[in-house]
């Protein structure tokens, strides 16, 4: 059975820095495409970032230079490194597969995308 396990999140100051981590089970992590989303309170859910099974990767323009996605199939694990971190990060962070890492965060997801249940990211002093 498939599965998707986020985690790493808390509580950081401004301009601090966080990992997060995404478990993968049910499936071999090799040959997929891997995520990150967020959702911050009150706004839509937003590709952050992106991962294919070559290790190619896409950034949204607002987590360019700061964010840093990796991954490690021996493992079965997703990383994502967040960096200088502002109140506009604070939000729920969702890894997926069955994605496209395509240029446009927008074109990701599609209905069969799969989904883990969130790890909460909040920044502040």
């Amino acid at each position: 059975q498939l599965q998707l396990a986020e985690s790493g999140g808390g509580l950081v100051q401004p301009g601090g820095s966080m990992r997060l981590s995404c478990a993968a089970s049910g499936f071999t992590l090799d040959y997929y495409s891997i995520a990150w989303f967020r959702q911050a309170p009150g706004k839509e859910r937003e590709g952050v970032s992106c991962i294919n099974k070559f290790a190619t990767t896409n950034y949204a323009d607002s987590v360019k230079g700061r964010f840093t996605i990796s991954r490690d199939n021996a493992k079965r694990m997703v990383y994502l490194q967040m960096n200088s971190l502002n109140a506009e990060d604070t939000a729920a962070y969702y890894c997926a597969v069955h994605v496209e890492c395509f240029a446009s965060p927008d074109t990701w997801a599609s209905r069969d995308t799969s989904w883990g249940p969130g790890t909460w990211v909040t920044v502040s002093s």
